[in-house]
């Protein structure tokens, strides 16, 4: 009795249902009391009741003996230590009580929501795939000395249906590359220095060499922090890099069904809330965008917003079901790679009839335009019949539209006939294509990027092989500091060859549209690569800011 008296003292002070016996949210903290430990209970209590907890409450809680070095857990957790009880069952074992990115007590897995049927797989859990694909089996340790480093998250959907298992050497599988890290992901001074820092065998060591690694990986490129951030102190997950659009980060969405390896958003993911853009509520966004009416569009993004139950993105989505609410918001997009990594989050799903329904309102009684920014990369990604029945009911009962965007990159999708086979499949599927990128100046660059005369060259050559339904789309396109930087072409003027460049977007809109030239470099990989013309200059300072325009071109 005196462990529901303490149960109900910890839901007044974290504003939880009242009565423990009929709130599924302190299902796990009986348990636990039930064994004596009411200390880890107002733990436990505290991580659910944390902002997104309502989309991160396990049906279940056990009690799991880590496989690992801790850590290995996907990100810092905080760790409780478990009361031995009299039956001796639970012992010393850690439970992790973090963030949303971490597991609770689930060996490795992520725990079920509610009637939900999705459960990620962790680094610790990485042995299961090996259980089922033994090819998997020499390339664990590489897995997960790299993973203390670079996030790591696999979906079962893409593990079994989009990885090719079979091929002679499946680390060179792009479906494998695209979510396993490797030690080749690291310049050769921080592979040495984090395999001796293994070697050495201290814990704080290890950790000591893994933030000094992250930290020259360029966590927030083309001044994320410094530059797109407003400077209201309850925005805390908002980018306003270019006047018409702004970037909404929901606390909520900050995860994926999956984790890309070459990510430029990597350091969402490794539990350091200093790097972390998230919104925590949607008020203060709708605050901002009413005094800012020359905003047209809303992109959510993360992480990735399809992450989220529908009644968390409901918080966002819902308003906007009205005409009358921000009216010059004409657009909502919506970044997600689920379609690639979770296509049942809009079929299967528990409430993907809700989300469906959300969406189509929005289109509907909100009259605004939805677009699903959809991150496809590969034609293999689009080849599944889970992820056609997710593309039908988008496109035909939640009225919106896909538009489909990706980076080239090294090893995964450098070869123009897998883009203009990718691109022809979405056109005939109804799907928009949008944009190729290049690989930013973050994480693992040097690893994935495609010289901009490569990616130049495949752009072109996909192009050519299509119909001219495709050409919607734009590329390659930088997205650096001082803006979007499409790489047109290669050409040669006054017996010089140069690069052919324009703005597709800029913090400086006067330069957006018109074309510039650089010294043709065949190893330039990034715009600060690029040099000027003799007698000429590049139109950003030293800062990568845009200067002004130049006044003869006025």
């Amino acid at each position: 009795s005196c462990c529901f008296k303490k149960l109900s003292e910890v839901a007044e002070v974290h504003k939880l249902n009242s009565d423990p016996l009929r709130s599924s949210q302190y299902q796990p903290l009986i348990m636990i009391c039930s064994r004596g430990s009411l200390a880890l209970a107002a733990l436990f209590a505290a991580a659910v009741s944390a902002p997104g907890a309502n989309a991160f409450v396990p049906s279940r809680l056990s009690v799991a003996t880590p496989s690992h070095n801790s850590l290995y857990a996907e990100s810092e957790p905080v760790v409780a230590e478990v009361a031995k009880a009299d039956d001796g069952q639970l012992g010393a074992q850690a439970i992790e009580v973090g963030g949303l990115n971490n597991m609770i007590g689930m060996n490795g897995l992520e725990p079920n929501q509610p009637n939900e049927r999705f459960k990620a797989i962790s680094l610790q859990a990485i042995d299961k795939i090996a259980e089922k694909h033994p090819q998997f089996a020499p390339l664990m340790e590489d897995v997960r000395l790299s993973g203390l480093v670079f996030p790591f998250k696999a979906s079962p959907y893409f593990v079994d249906e989009l990885i090719d298992w079979d091929a002679e050497n499946v680390k060179e599988d792009p479906f494998y590359k695209l979510v396993f890290p490797t030690m080749d992901m690291l310049e050769p001074h921080h592979r040495e220095k984090l395999v001796k820092a293994k070697e050495e065998g201290d814990p704080a060591g290890i950790m000591k060499a893994v933030a000094e690694i992250r930290e020259d990986l360029n966590p927030h490129p083309a001044g994320q922090k410094t530059l797109n951030a407003p400077k209201n102190d309850d925005l805390t997950g908002v980018q306003h890099k270019y006047s018409e659009t702004t970037l909404v980060f929901p606390a909520a969405a900050q995860t994926c069904h999956a984790y890309c390896t070459y990510c430029f958003r990597w350091a969402q993911f490794i539990g350091d809330d200093e790097l972390r853009f998230a919104q925590k509520e949607a008020q203060s966004l709708f605050n901002y965008l009413d005094e800012h009416k020359e905003v047209s569009d809303i992109l959510m993004t993360g992480g990735d917003p399809m992450i989220m139950k529908t009644k968390s993105l409901a918080q966002y989505l819902e308003p906007l079901c009205d005409p009358d609410f921000l009216p010059h918001i004409k657009n909502l997009r919506i970044g997600t790679r689920s379609l690639t990594f979770w296509p049942q989050r809009f079929t299967t799903d528990a409430d993907a009839d809700e989300l469906i329904t959300l969406m189509r309102r929005v289109r509907e009684e909100g009259k605004r335009h939805l677009a699903v920014m959809a991150h496809l990369g590969h034609d293999r990604e689009l080849s599944t019949d889970k992820f056609q029945a997710a593309v039908n009911r988008i496109q035909k009962e939640a009225f919106a539209t896909i538009r489909s965007q990706s980076p080239v990159m090294r090893g995964i999708n450098d070869d123009a006939e897998v883009w203009a086979r990718k691109w022809r499949k979405e056109v005939s599927m109804g799907i928009i294509p949008y944009y190729m990128f290049m690989a930013r100046d973050t994480g693992a660059q040097h690893f994935f990027d495609v010289p901009m005369v490569k990616a130049q060259r495949i752009f072109s050559d996909a192009l050519r092989n299509t119909s001219g339904l495709i050409r919607t789309v734009r590329g390659p396109s930088m997205s650096c500091t001082p803006g979007k930087v499409e790489v047109t072409g290669v050409e040669e003027i006054m017996g010089q060859k140069v690069f052919v460049l324009r703005f597709l977007q800029c913090r400086d809109e006067a330069w957006i549209g018109r074309p510039f030239f650089a010294k043709y470099d065949p190893e330039a990989v990034w715009f600060d690569d690029l040099e000027p013309l003799d007698g000429m200059e590049l139109p950003w300072d030293e800062s990568g800011l845009p200067k002004p325009i130049w006044p003869a071109l006025n």
